[in-house]
This record gives structure tokens, C-alpha cells and sequence, in this order.
């Protein structure tokens, strides 16, 4: 074997070695951590106000410490920008410690900020670097309704006033000229 093939083997060993001791998301072994949601679907219109929560549950034999778990928005159709801080202002939380077969729950507060079909989910990640990938939930879809209403932005009153009164005062000025002349 040379000697590029015999570091590259030694270091493969090495990350073999130390990823089984690193722990999934804690000291002590892996611990493995599994997200649920409370619900599949969330129906709304532009501009709704919803909620779901999350559950992030530890199914190991030790506690996990330092993880954060992380909102993520994401459109289902192409073409459509979606900016996650508009539709949650607190995306990110720092989790406790969660016991060995305990749970800990979030509540995400949200507004459907652009029409269309969503997906939401919640990724779990541990403070400090890791070599695991994220653990995520199922994603739940959003189906946000474009709301088209009679009066946008309250703009009704004035589009009907203002040529109203255009109209009124000018037939106001003919009617005045006619009984002067």
C-alpha cells in the first residue's frame, strides 16, 4: 500500500473511531433524538396567523444536552422566493437538556407571508460541530389561499369618493354657469 492510501485509511479509522465516542447529541453515546409535529397540514390565506408544535423526543439511555432546534420554510413550487424570517421572527430555540426518554415541546408561531404551497419542518442540531447529520421531522404542509378582497389596503372609500366628488363639482360649476348666464 503506499503511503497516500495509508493516510488516507488511518484517518478513515480515526473518524471511525471518534464518531461512536462524540455521541449523537451528547456525551455519554449516541443518543438519538426524533422529531414529530402535531399535525400534517395547516389550510390558510395570506396573511394568516397559525401555530403547530413540535416535539423533540430523546429515545436514548442518556441525557441530551446542547441542541437547538431550527424552523425552516421552504415553497413546494418553483419559482417562489420565501424569506423564513417573515414568516417567524424566532426560528432558532435552545433546548434544555432532555432526559433519557424524555420530551420537550415547541410551539412555532407563524404568518403565511406569500400564496402557495409550503412545507415547514424542524431540523434538531447539536451545539458544538458534529459529524451527524441533522435529525428533521416530517414537514408540514401549508396551503396558503391568495385573499382577494372587494376593499385592498382599505383603498374602496376613496376610489368611489373621489370621482364622485370630481362629478359633483362639475356638474356644481355647470349648473352655477347656466343660472348666471
Amino acid at each position: 500500500m503506499n503511503e497516500r492510501a495509508s493516510k488516507w485509511v488511518a484517518f478513515v479509522l480515526l473518524v471511525a473511531a471518534l464518531v461512536p465516542a462524540c455521541g449523537a447529541y451528547g456525551a455519554g453515546g449516541t443518543t438519538p433524538i426524533v422529531v414529530t409535529v402535531d399535525r400534517a397540514e395547516i389550510p390558510t390565506q395570506l396573511g394568516g396567523r397559525f401555530a403547530f408544535q413540535s416535539t423533540i423526543t430523546n429515545r436514548g439511555t442518556t441525557a441530551s444536552d446542547g441542541l437547538i432546534a431550527h424552523l425552516n420554510v421552504l415553497s413546494l413550487r418553483d419559482g417562489v422566493y420565501v424569506d423564513p424570517e417573515d414568516w417567524s421572527s424566532q426560528r432558532t430555540r435552545f433546548l434544555d437538556a432532555i432526559p433519557a426518554g424524555g420530551s420537550t415541546t415547541i410551539t412555532w408561531d407563524m404568518q403565511a407571508v406569500n400564496a402557495g404551497s409550503f412545507g415547514v419542518y424542524v431540523a434538531v442540531v447539536p451545539r458544538l460541530p458534529a459529524v451527524r447529520p441533522p435529525t428533521t421531522g416530517l414537514a408540514v404542509h401549508i396551503a396558503v389561499a391568495e385573499r382577494r378582497t372587494l376593499n385592498p389596503g382599505g383603498i374602496l372609500p376613496l376610489v368611489l369618493t373621489v370621482p364622485t366628488l370630481l362629478a359633483l363639482l362639475t356638474l356644481g360649476l355647470g349648473f352655477r354657469r347656466r343660472t348666471i348666464a
